[in-house]
């Protein structure tokens, strides 16, 4: 996936703040940050979207999900609370389609959102 800006990030053809990287997935500091903490959760392996996920990318899904809390806890967030997104599909706001998750914190964010 050549064009797909994620990919050249875990690549590390694009240049991005790694906050934390393994095998199987890399977070790093959204580059239009939208609360004063913006971190992308996002597997290394090429998914456009939640919908595309089958049954052997299961233990990936619950991987992101223990991240967001190793990086919760790493940066003090799990006091105040934090919010977590995944978009699917344009209509939603998904503009890379490669699935990733947003860790946001550090204002107050309010609801409904959008």
């Amino acid at each position: 996936m050549e064009n797909c800006v994620f990919c050249q990030v875990i690549s590390k053809k694009l240049p991005s703040q790694i906050e934390y990287e393994d095998d199987h997935l890399s977070v790093f500091w959204d580059i239009n940050p939208q609360a004063p903490t913006h971190l992308l959760i996002v597997p290394k392996k090429h998914i456009a979207k939640l919908s595309d996920f089958d049954d052997q990318d299961t233990q990936l899904l619950c991987k992101m999900m223990l991240i967001v809390q190793k990086m919760a806890k790493k940066l003090n967030l799990d006091e105040k609370g934090f919010r977590l997104v995944l978009n699917e599909g344009r209509d939603s706001g998904q503009s890379i389609f490669h699935i990733h998750m947003h860790l946001l914190s550090g204002r107050r964010l309010m609801w409904p959102p959008g």
